[in-house]
């Protein structure tokens, strides 16, 4: 069977993947970079070694897990649609990317990581408009954006820390092994919030690193449970997200969005803006991927390649 390879080297996972001119999902492959107990991550240089080592075996176990005859390589080579959008991590995809092109002779792709995220959440949802609001939450990006077709605009982002950067320093700071977002949820479920971190929104950016510094004085202070200190983080993020979507609907007119990333996988999370929406009665339609897909950006990074490289072959035919 005919497959476009993915393939996408985020800060902390080596992931890979193979789409079909259906737009299906033959297989995916992930490997967790490992960071050392008590920190909160990794220096690009050793994220960029890491995904060395570790692609090629991320391939092997790919290519074992499905028979497939690769036409095109994809693979994204920056972290958003911007000229000045640059991480070095992304270069080792590229290299290996490049390599298995030109050893087998096929066409190489590239996109940014942000727009192979959006790719992954949209395969299987059906209900999508055109234009939509696109929330992003991720360990490196809270990002809101307004997508017209296949054209991309920056509405707001956070001014200092990301979403998931806040789960992890929480995380960490409270003994959990990075990344910290699947054991912080699993916490925050036997928590309480009352709202004590503040929200902090603006019409061009959203601000976090209070909620941190309040989160940290919490810990120090060992008044609070680690269960309800978790569950405040992601009661926090839930009210935040809220806001900017809100803003956002009032401002374009637009009431679909789709909110995606890995800390978007978290269902915790997902829960939480669905009841802020109906208690607020809100017109805000909310769409999320399926939560397997939502840290994996290698299958969005294909699924660009596979839509591209199958139309090129089509209109050659034609």
């Amino acid at each position: 069977m005919k497959a476009v390879l993915g393939i996408d080297s985020s800060c902390y996972t080596s992931s890979c993947a193979l789409v079909d001119a259906g737009m299906q999902v033959l297989a995916s492959h992930r490997i967790l970079i490992q960071v050392e107990p008590g920190e909160r991550g990794l220096r690009q240089s050793e994220a960029v070694f890491a995904h060395l080592k570790q692609l090629p075996l991320a391939l092997s176990e790919l290519m074992s897990k499905a028979q497939a005859d690769i036409v095109a390589v994809c693979v994204s080579s920056q972290p958003r649609d911007q000229e000045d959008s640059y991480m070095p991590v992304f270069q080792a995809g590229v290299a290996i990317a490049e390599s298995i092109a030109l050893a087998l002779r096929v066409p190489l792709y590239t996109t940014s990581h942000q727009r192979g995220h959006i790719a992954s959440a949209s395969l299987y949802l059906h209900d999508l408009p055109d234009r939509r609001l696109l929330l992003h939450l991720s360990g490196g990006t809270t990002d809101l954006l307004i997508m017209d077709g296949d054209k991309l605009k920056a509405l707001s982002r956070s001014d200092d820390l990301h979403a998931g950067q806040l789960i992890d320093r929480v995380g960490v700071a409270l003994g959990l092994p990075f990344p910290a977002g699947t054991e912080l949820e699993a916490l925050a479920l036997h928590g309480r919030a009352m709202s004590r971190y503040t929200s902090s929104v603006d019409p061009k950016s959203c601000h976090l690193s209070g909620a941190e510094a309040q989160a940290m004085r919490d810990i120090a202070a060992g008044d609070m449970s680690a269960a309800d200190i978790a569950a405040e983080v992601f009661d926090l993020l839930a009210r935040t997200a809220f806001k900017m979507l809100s803003a956002a609907g009032i401002s374009t007119g637009v009431q679909d969005a789709l909110v995606f990333g890995g800390v978007a996988s978290s269902q915790l999370l997902r829960d939480l803006l669905m009841q802020r929406v109906q208690a607020r009665r809100s017109t805000l339609r909310l769409h999320f991927g399926r939560p397997e897909l939502s840290g994996d950006t290698a299958v969005g990074v294909a699924a660009i390649g596979a839509k591209q490289h199958f139309a090129e072959q089509k209109q050659g035919g034609s």
